[in-house]
């Protein structure tokens, strides 16, 4: 009877496995491959950034650390948080603390950005995270919000016009929000297309994400020997204490 247990136990362990394997698509989620970093907005110091005091666009994370310090701050976390146009200026959508910077990008174009639906991550004044669609997006008690494009994960699907098996490679960040309301960000740190990193979010349980930039993409965090500085962006998103 021990044994006929034995043998019953392995079986559904068996079975349970196969059965996880068909229903969970596999993705990349290893620190070699992808980077990510999980923030509490009830618990944390989340702010979007573009200019310091003195108006001047502060545009890599050196400069962010920098001015953070001059203000008594630690730099914990920070990445690039968004598409922005030559002169630094956000491509969408911008609000700090409050205050419309730039409107929402209802154009369409050529580019990522415009890859539609495009969406809006965002922090309410009662700290809670969201991403949406664009078209979804209601100014009601946002503290910040940063737009860019496209949507990864929209409703608990990938956007649908990623393929899997695509040869467009490429450096990419993007945010998504957990079940928890928790915040991911994620960076690869190799070139990956569009629906293998829609999956890691997909597969952390992100009802939506949304990718922020490419190629110039950068990361600071120093909890995970990730000390890229540098960059020329438009809005970081930054995390103190």
């Amino acid at each position: 009877m021990k044994y006929k247990l034995i043998y019953i136990a392995i079986v559904s362990t068996v079975l349970l496995i196969a059965v996880l394997s068909f229903t969970t698509e596999k993705s990349v989620a290893d620190d070699d491959v992808i980077i990510s970093y999980i923030a509490d907005p009830k618990k944390q110091d989340i702010q979007l950034y573009w200019k310091d005091d003195k108006g001047t666009i502060l545009q890599s994370i050196q400069n962010l650390k920098d001015y953070l310090g001059s203000r008594g701050k630690k730099l914990i976390f920070a990445m690039n948080g968004g598409m922005f146009m030559t002169n630094n200026a956000p491509l969408g959508l911008f609000i700090q603390e409050q205050q419309v910077v730039t409107g929402l990008n209802t154009a369409s174009g050529e580019g990522n950005f415009y890859l539609k639906p495009n969406g809006v991550f965002y922090i309410t004044n009662a700290n809670k995270a969201v991403v949406c669609t664009s078209s979804e997006f209601v100014n009601n008690n946002i503290k910040y919000a940063t737009q860019s494009g496209p949507m990864l994960v929209i409703d608990g699907e990938i956007h649908p016009a990623f393929k899997k098996g695509s040869a467009n490679l490429n450096i990419r960040n993007g945010v998504g929000i957990l079940p928890d309301n928790r915040i991911v960000f994620a960076m690869s740190k190799k070139e990956i297309n569009f629906y293998d990193f829609a999956l890691f979010f997909k597969n952390l349980g992100c009802k939506n994400a949304l990718y922020l930039d490419g190629f110039v993409s950068r990361m600071y965090l120093p909890e995970k020997d990730q000390l890229q500085t540098d960059g020329d962006f438009g809005v970081i998103i930054g995390i103190s204490e």
